[in-house]
C-alpha cells in the first residue's frame, strides 16, 4: 500500500504558511508505509527536528484497483474514511525549500502518518465533501475544518492521481489540512474527530 497526500488544499492554511499563488492542479506527495501510526500507539518526537507540527486531515481508503479514473466514477474507488494527522518537521521543510531541495524527508519519516479507525462513508453521512472534522489537544480544540472548503475535491484528486499512478486496494489518500496547524510536545494527548465521533486517540512521547 502507499500513502498519497495532498498539500495546500485549503485556502486559509495556504495563507497561514505564506503560499499566495493559486494552484491549478492538486499538490501531491507520497509517504512510505513505514510512516503509518495506528491503533492508538504513541507518536515519538524525532531527534532530527525541533518543530514537528500536526496537520489534521480527512483520510480516504481506496477500495479497488484503478487507473485513469474519470471524476464522475471516482466515488466507486473508496469505501471508508477516518481522521489522520500528517506530521511535518516544519524546520526541515523550511530549510529544504529555501535550498530548493525536495522536502519529502520533512514529511515521510517513520510514524508521520497517524490514522484513526476507519468507518464506512455512509456512517459518516454519505457525502465525502460535507465532513466536519477537528483535533483536540489535551481537551482543547486546536484545529477544525470541513471538506466542503477543499480547493480540490476528493473525486478530482483521485482522478488526477490516477493519471500518473495506479491506485490499489488499501492505499490511503490524505486530503489536505485546514488552517490551524501547530507544534506538538511531549506528553500531549491528541484526539481526532469526524463530526462528533472520535476516531483518533494517542499521546506524544
Amino acid at each position: 500500500m502507499k500513502i498519497i497526500a495532498t498539500g495546500m488544499n485549503y485556502a486559509r492554511h495556504n495563507e497561514e504558511l505564506g503560499h499566495t499563488e493559486a494552484n491549478r492542479e492538486p499538490v501531491i506527495f507520497l509517504k512510505p508505509d513505514s510512516a503509518i501510526l495506528k491503533d492508538g500507539k504513541p507518536f515519538f518526537l524525532p531527534d532530527f527536528s525541533q518543530e514537528v507540527h500536526y496537520e489534521t486531515e480527512v483520510v480516504v481508503r481506496i477500495s479497488r484497483l484503478g487507473k485513469h479514473i474519470a471524476p464522475r466514477f471516482a466515488s466507486r474507488y473508496y469505501d471508508a474514511v477516518t481522521v489522520g494527522i500528517d506530521f511535518t518537521a516544519r524546520d526541515l521543510q523550511r530549510r529544504f525549500r529555501n535550498l530548493g531541495y525536495p522536502w519529502e524527508l520533512s514529511k515521510c519519516f517513520d510514524n508521520s502518518a497517524a490514522i484513526g479507525d476507519f468507518i464506512p462513508l455512509a456512517d459518516a453521512g454519505g457525502d465525502v465533501q460535507r465532513l466536519d472534522f477537528h483535533l483536540d489537544i489535551d481537551g482543547r480544540t486546536v484545529q477544525q475544518g470541513c471538506t466542503a472548503d477543499m480547493l480540490f475535491r476528493v473525486d478530482d484528486i483521485i482522478a488526477y492521481v490516477s493519471r500518473f499512478m495506479t491506485l490499489k486496494m488499501g492505499d490511503l489518500l490524505f486530503t489536505g489540512t485546514p488552517a490551524g496547524v501547530g507544534p506538538v510536545g511531549i506528553g500531549q494527548h491528541l484526539q481526532g474527530y469526524l463530526g462528533e465521533r472520535k476516531l483518533l486517540d494517542f499521546y506524544v512521547r
